[in-house]
């Protein structure tokens, strides 16, 4: 299969219509009730998608609920047999994959292939879970009694992803869910459907079975009726605090099970015996990949004593280096900001970094590219001395700004990231190993990196955060996310002998 993409155009009649995705193939919706694509580099429009609601919300579920007792009751082995030949697709579709996205999202074409390969470990992980299901077995925990567990799916779940990992944050969670015998709904983000769509036809190529998957687009109505609809079972989210927090309040209250994966501000301490030129080449690479559209992104350096004097210069000549222009483009280090709205964004949570006195070494404010007059495009910006007080020290920006905090002490930088409102990844570069070890025993953050600026775990490990960074008891990939796609039941077996008959009691029963 060949993936055409198409030249971008203002023609909404001359760009593809992607439609939900429902029981096995695409549905389709009459462009009066879509929404438009933009290119992110050009600023034109690419592709529409629809605005889906309750009712379609409703046929996607109702699709899961059918497809669900067949699919639970698929042998482990003809599941993973499934699982296997998707992963091959993907693999050999990675390059259109990257393709896509790019196109839709703006990150640089390595960038998004790096994506792809990361949720492709992932689907790796599910193909062999059949053994990860397996039960503990006991006999004899009391007189003829055996005992015995189980794992089943729980029935129908749903996956809300955000725009800026169509394919990675997807990856990370229905192959978990789906290899455990859970039938899948997924609500992407609008702004990213090329990557969306080709998921669903390589899985359909792959021989699962019609309903298993299924898309539904839409906003906060279509959201709203998953976190309601009777029979949906479990829902995992990724995207800001604000939705992430009415998602897990919402769905909880409803009987659902959810995870909910939220905002971050993510900062990377460094020691001053560190080696500096990789701490300088892990600021910029972290802060600024992908835009900074990235919840794994350092946005803060913490400098130790005198480090920051050292370190800040370092930055500075590595930002001059970089090239910002379409993704597409071979030699561009970062691509445009996703949409016109949040560029605009970003340049307030600038602004508001002057006025609160933080110094602006590098403004990326002004860049201006005459190849792509029309794209969102915007420069990457270094704030130093920053200090806790500054909204821009405590929010997410989630653009390309970077900020450098000082402190006297390895203890007051501790303490600054483990007195913040969000912990999801964090990061010490020194060459210490006492400090690293202590680092990772005393930091209240459950993804650290150490002399790694981007410690997100490997496809077979869990992947979560702390305080305002998730809600939920369980974290999402590996052994955790099979605990939450699913449901241990305990079985205590007593099988009575023929012509034996045990006299009633009612003492409670032991041994």
């Amino acid at each position: 299969m060949t993936i055409q993409i198409p030249s971008p155009t203002d023609a909404t009649e001359a760009v593809p219509i992607h439609g939900h995705w429902i029981d096995g193939r695409q549905v389709e919706v009459l462009v009066e009730h879509t929404g438009p694509v933009f290119d992110p580099s050009t600023g034109k429009v690419i592709a529409r998608v629809p605005r889906g609601g309750a009712v379609e919300v409703d046929a996607a579920v109702s699709a899961a609920r059918r497809a669900f007792p067949a699919w639970r009751d698929t042998p482990l082995i003809a599941r993973s047999q499934v699982f296997f030949a998707y992963r091959d697709l993907v693999y050999r579709h990675r390059e259109d994959l990257a393709r896509l996205i790019t196109r839709d999202h703006g990150k640089t074409f390595p960038d998004a292939l790096g994506e792809v390969m990361r949720g492709l470990e992932t689907i790796e992980y599910a193909c062999g879970l059949p053994s990860h299901l397996a039960g503990l077995n006991t006999p004899n925990v009391a007189t003829r009694v055996d005992a015995h567990t189980f794992r089943q799916p729980l029935g129908v779940a749903v996956a809300i992803t955000p725009f800026n990992f169509p394919a990675m944050v997807p990856m990370w969670i229905y192959p978990i869910a789906m290899a455990c015998g859970n039938t899948m709904v997924w609500k992407p983000s609008s702004h990213t459907p090329g990557a969306t769509q080709l998921q669903a036809e390589l899985w359909k190529q792959a021989g699962l079975p019609d309903g298993v998957f299924n898309i539904v687009y839409g906003g906060r109505e279509a959201v709203a009726a998953l976190l309601e609809h009777p029979d949906v079972d479990a829902i995992q989210f990724v995207g800001s605090t604000k939705v992430g927090r009415y998602v897990y309040e919402t769905g909880t209250k409803n009987g659902k099970r959810v995870g909910a994966y939220t905002g971050a501000k993510n900062a990377m301490l460094v020691l001053p015996d560190a080696d500096l030129d990789l701490a300088a080449d892990a600021a910029v690479a972290s802060g600024y990949g992908s835009a900074g559209e990235r919840c794994m992104a350092q946005t803060l350096v913490i400098g130790v004593g005198g480090v920051a004097d050292r370190l800040r210069p370092m930055i500075e000549e590595r930002i001059a280096r970089l090239r910002v222009g379409p993704g597409t483009e071979d030699g561009v280090d970062m691509g445009p900001i996703y949409s016109s709205e949040h560029r605009r964004t970003i340049i307030d949570w600038i602004d508001k970094g002057v006025a609160e006195g933080a110094e602006l070494v590098v403004d990326g404010r002004p860049l201006h590219l005459s190849s792509s007059p029309e794209g969102y495009f915007l420069g990457p910006s270094l704030f130093d001395h920053v200090t806790p007080d500054m909204e821009i020290c405590r929010e997410e920006i989630f653009g390309p700004v970077l900020g450098i905090v000082r402190t006297g002490t390895y203890d007051e930088a501790l303490e600054l990231i483990n007195g913040h409102q969000y912990g999801n990844g964090t990061a010490i570069f020194t060459m210490d190993g006492g400090a690293g070890r202590r680092f990772e025993l005393e930091v209240d953050v459950p993804m650290i990196g150490i002399n790694i600026p981007i410690p997100v775990p490997a496809g077979y490990l869990s992947f979560g955060g702390t305080r305002g960074s998730a809600f939920g008891d369980l974290k999402m990939r590996g052994e955790d996310g099979i605990r939450f796609f699913t449901q241990e039941k305990m079985v205590t077996v007593r099988w009575p002998e023929p012509g034996k008959r045990e006299k009633l009691s009612l003492v409670f029963p032991g041994n």
